[in-house]
């Protein structure tokens, strides 16, 4: 039986195999901890947000991790939110390739205000078409957050889930949609952490 070994100073060694089941929750950043305590007594508490204190900070979209290929396109960009941005397509400005490399976690945000309504996301740097909300979610940013997951996170991802197989593990995260579909409201990227590591990432 596979058996992998987290190290936590305040619980000491804990021991998971292949067949437990994680017991991953996301709970908005902006509760308070005392609230959060009280729902998950025993759970341990990961802040997966920019501004997260330790290097957990690694699983926002805006850190810059680096090396991240854009879909359709023969270029790199060193954040998710990055290419998401920058791929971004209004009415008063066509994509900004310069957020590929944008390495500060500030001022991401593209917005209507600035540069009119959003047409969509321009599928490729060089690309003609133009892609909807919910499409480019599919087709741009959840395969860039996997792959990060894939070929950046895996250390995190292992103690992630081997700890959340041992007590509850909380994920906070500013949004807590994990509908994909749902274009009323932010992608919790909390849950696709969650989603990962429980072996049901959406396509």
């Amino acid at each position: 039986m596979m058996k992998i070994n987290v190290y936590s100073e305040k619980n000491g060694i804990f021991v998971a195999d292949s067949k437990t089941k994680p017991m991953i929750y996301i709970e908005s950043k902006k509760k308070s901890l005392e609230t959060i305590r009280e729902k998950y007594p025993d759970a341990m508490i990961i802040d997966v947000t920019s501004k997260a204190q330790n290097e957990f900070v690694k699983f926002s979209p805006f850190y810059p991790i680096g090396g991240i290929p854009v879909p359709f396109s023969d270029t790199i960009a060193v954040s998710v939110e990055g290419i998401w941005q920058g791929l971004k397509v209004f009415e008063d400005a066509d994509v900004d390739p310069h957020m590929f490399s944008k390495t500060d976690m500030k001022n991401m945000k593209r917005t209507v205000r600035k540069f009119g309504p959003c047409l969509g996301h321009r599928k490729g740097v060089d690309g003609e078409e133009l892609l909807g909300y919910v499409e480019a979610r599919k087709l741009i940013y959840l395969p860039c957050y996997k792959w990060v997951l894939e070929n950046k996170l895996q250390k995190l991802v292992v103690a992630v889930r081997v700890i959340s197989k041992n007590r509850p593990v909380v994920l906070l995260d500013y949004n807590t949609n994990p509908d994909v579909n749902n274009a009323k409201r932010p992608l919790s990227h909390a849950s696709l952490i969650k989603a990962y590591i429980e072996g049901n990432y959406p396509e």
